[in-house]
Formats: C-alpha cells, sequence, structure tokens
C-alpha cells in the first residue's frame, strides 16, 4: 500500500519511477528570449534600412523617369515652361516617402527634387535632385552610399 501510494504521489508531481519531467526549465526559457531580443535589437534596424534604400531606389527611378518625360515636352514644345509632373508623391501608389517638385522652371532647363517625407526623412542621402542636363545631386551622404551623382545643396 505505500508503494501504491509513493507511486502515485511521483505520477502527481510528474515523475515516473523516480525519473524527472521533461521540459523546459524557466532559466533555459528566459535564456532563449533573451538571444531572440538580441538578434531582434541587431535585426531590426538593418531591416529599416533597406527599407528606406528601396524607397530611395524608386525616388531615383521615378525622377529620371520624369526627367525623360519633360525631354519628350521639350521636343515637341521648344520649352520646359508648362510641364507638369504626372504624380507629386514617390511611390506612386501607397504611403509617400519622398514629395516630387520642378523648381526652377524655365524655357531652357529645370530641377527636379525628391524631398523624403515621414520616416524617410532618416535616410542618409537627404533630398535628391535631377535637372535638363541629366545631372544628378543629393543633398546629404556620400557618393557610394547614395549612388545618384554627387552631393551638393
Amino acid at each position: 500500500m505505500r508503494s501504491m501510494m509513493a507511486l502515485w504521489s511521483m505520477r502527481a508531481r510528474g515523475m515516473s519511477q523516480g525519473k524527472y519531467a521533461r521540459g523546459f526549465t524557466l532559466i533555459e526559457l528566459m535564456i532563449v528570449v533573451a538571444v531572440v531580443a538580441i538578434l531582434a535589437a541587431v535585426a531590426y534596424p538593418s531591416y529599416q534600412d533597406q527599407v528606406r534604400k528601396s524607397r530611395r531606389g524608386q525616388a531615383k527611378a521615378d525622377l529620371v523617369e520624369y526627367a525623360q518625360l519633360a525631354e519628350r515636352f521639350h521636343t515637341v514644345q521648344n520649352t520646359y515652361t508648362g510641364f507638369t509632373l504626372p504624380t507629386t508623391q514617390s511611390p506612386r501608389q501607397g504611403t509617400s516617402a519622398y514629395t516630387l517638385a520642378i523648381v526652377n522652371q524655365t524655357q531652357a532647363g529645370f530641377t527636379m527634387t525628391a524631398t523624403p517625407q515621414g520616416r524617410q526623412t532618416a535616410d542618409r542621402c537627404g533630398t535628391l535632385q535631377i535637372n535638363q542636363a541629366g545631372a544628378k545631386r543629393h543633398s546629404a551622404g556620400t557618393a557610394d552610399e547614395c549612388q545618384f551623382g554627387s552631393i551638393g545643396p
């Protein structure tokens, strides 16, 4: 009878025939949580940087495309005056990461700008510009990391 009580007591506590129950201890679980937190702390900023980089790439592509449209307009009209952008945001759909605008628009030239908005203001390259001659500029960052012409105002 006594051995039956001991066996029942061991099973109630999760032990069978003197062996401990299998599973994770709280310490092991906390170590896993700490490792995951460290990995997330390293990975998330890198992910955000890549998102900004892809949005910058879309804005650069939009500026080049719209500069080509302005050249077509100039070929037909013999002036850049009167040319308007098809859209004033980049990307064209969804949340705007850049505001597009034409500044210094004259008969002989123009400058298009892409100004970062919202979370994109943390981008290293700042405002992007292209003119009628195809000269590309960015307001911050290095030429290697921005890959959009030279740095300038």
